[in-house]
């Protein structure tokens, strides 16, 4: 079986990427290519929600108080936007290669629902993981439908008839890995992690309108003091640090 760098490779030349740099949406809706040729300098951003598959290069990201690398076969999961620092290295000349994939709400509860029929989920959604951020190394599961995800990305027929049930079977796969914790958090409706990931929301379509720490914190049913200490759990930052 090819490696995922070289899946990512025959992506690139089979749809002429071979010059592109940057992040493009695949013609599966909500899987994403991302390519850079050059290495990039640590420099603020906001890492968008979703599960993250390096397959060429690795990056660092830094937070306030630690940083994580992940590299080549390596995955993250976000379940909402989360404002970092990141440094981007090339390894031997070859460029920064990945996919990005976005989480559907619907397929998420749905997923979730049918998995706690089999088995209980409710340890792994504990307030103590909300907000750990961390990679996870791709095991052999995961690397075998990220396969299948970047062949049908080269076939528009496949990618319309399995490309939907591949990206499903991806995040199910997520669910039951280390990092599914994060994404069990945000299908729980009730959940502190879920209750800022409305809230995260809220703020980014109105940024531009006034926004209080109280109202936020009212509109989720929380008390100051404990959406305070959640939204930090979740962004790692205070509310009026991350607005």
């Amino acid at each position: 079986m090819l490696s995922l760098a070289n899946m990512l490779q025959l992506y690139a030349e089979h749809n002429h990427l071979l010059k592109f740099e940057g992040t493009m949406e695949t013609i599966i809706p909500g899987v994403y290519f991302h390519r850079a040729t050059k290495s990039s300098p640590r420099q603020p951003l906001i890492y968008n929600s979703g599960i993250i598959i390096v397959g060429q290069g690795h990056k660092i990201i830094h937070f306030p108080e630690h940083q994580i690398k992940y590299g080549a076969g390596d995955y993250l999961v976000l379940g909402v936007p989360v404002p970092l620092e990141c440094e981007a290295f090339t390894d031997n000349d070859l460029p920064v290669m990945g996919i990005a994939i976005d989480i559907n709400p619907a397929m998420l509860h749905k997923l979730v629902n049918q998995i706690m029929q089999h088995k209980p989920l409710s340890a792994l959604s504990s307030s103590a993981q909300i907000g750990a951020v961390q990679s996870a190394t791709l095991d052999t599961a995961m690397e075998l439908v990220t396969h299948r995800l970047l062949t049908v990305l080269n076939n528009p027929i496949e990618a319309d008839i399995f490309g939907e049930d591949i990206v499903k079977e991806l995040v199910y796969r997520v669910l039951c890995g280390p990092q599914g914790h994060t994404l069990i958090g945000l299908a729980m409706h009730d959940g502190h992690y879920a209750r800022i990931a409305r809230t995260l929301s809220t703020m980014h379509s109105s940024y531009a309108n006034q926004i209080t720490v109280e109202g936020l914190a009212e509109d989720v049913n929380m008390s100051v003091s404990s959406f305070h200490r959640a939204f930090r759990q979740v962004t790692f930052e205070s509310p009026l640090q991350y607005l």
